[in-house]
């Protein structure tokens, strides 16, 4: 297999196990050739240059959650097709394709959660699944997430790997932008803090909604975040655009977002934020001295 074809599978998405070569990958940034398992062990990030491999939910959960205690919610939710849309294929068989390639029913996956001992309510999208798009489905579960850290008085963590608003289900996906926004201003008048992460890409509806909302914005670096493509955005203005723009680099340059983080110190950077706005003091594990 050739390195190029097997790069744009694992950018994309993070292969299945049974898909997963046993020889070496070069990193896109720095070139450099490395042994897959090597990246894995390093948090699907290059040793060499850093570069952010993109990955799945189920990584993210590992790589953020402490282990064995999330609990989904919400997984029987299902998404409908109101409108019977049909661009190349049919959005019912978009769905069918998406289900077999992930097992799950939406882009999304929420449930609770400890972070370094912080109860959470954390949602986190899936770019495999019609490229993490926002749907009624995806929306819904933000919404209830909230509820329930209202509820449990628990932080609420999102974590976002998305292409904006899916245009299968029109006005009812765009409906999304403002249920999410109004269930996060439910939240913080109950001043309990939103966390919101930006992974590559994070795009349209989504930043333009609740990706942007966060009480602490932080990104991965090098992630692509805006909301039109570039392409358009030349288009548009009728010029060139500036080097780097729409990378996480570009958004903390210019104050839209708030810090970059590497994805092996994400779990502590947030679970350290968490404790500031909570007021809560870390836990220490007790151990006997003689």
């Amino acid at each position: 297999m050739k390195f190029s074809s097997f790069f744009n599978r694992i950018r994309r998405s993070q292969p299945k196990e049974s898909e997963k070569p046993s020889h070496w990958i070069k990193c896109p940034n720095c070139q450099a050739l490395m042994y897959y398992k090597e990246v894995i062990n390093k948090s699907h990030v290059c040793p060499k240059c850093g570069f952010h491999f993109r990955i799945g939910a189920k990584e993210r959960i590992d790589i953020l959650c402490d282990e064995g205690t999330f609990v989904e919610h919400d997984a029987n939710l299902v998404p409908v097709d109101p409108l019977k849309f049909v661009d190349k294929k049919s959005y019912k068989k978009r769905l069918e394709e998406s289900r077999k390639k992930t097992g799950r029913n939406s882009s999304a996956i929420s449930g609770t959660c400890s972070i370094d001992g912080v109860e959470t309510e954390i949602v986190i999208f899936d770019f495999s699944f019609m490229g993490g798009s926002l749907g009624s489905v995806e929306g819904e579960k933000i919404v209830r997430a909230v509820h329930r850290a209202i509820q449990k008085r628990n932080p609420v963590v999102i974590v976002s790997a998305s292409g904006g608003a899916r245009m299968q289900e029109s006005t009812f996906s765009l409906m999304q932008m403002s249920k999410t926004s109004a269930a996060l201003a439910k939240l913080h008048k109950e001043k309990l803090p939103f966390i919101s992460v930006l992974t590559d890409p994070t795009m349209g509806g989504v930043s333009a909604s609740f990706a942007m909302l966060g009480d602490v914005i932080m990104a991965e670096p090098g992630a692509l975040i805006g909301f039109a493509g570039q392409r358009v955005i030349k288009q548009t203005i009728g010029a060139d655009l500036p080097e780097g723009f729409q990378r996480a680099e570009f958004l903390l340059e210019h104050g839209l977002i708030d810090m970059i983080v590497n994805r092996n110190e994400m779990k502590k950077t947030i679970a350290d934020l968490l404790r500031i706005f909570l007021n809560r003091k870390a836990s220490v594990e007790k151990t006997e001295t003689e």
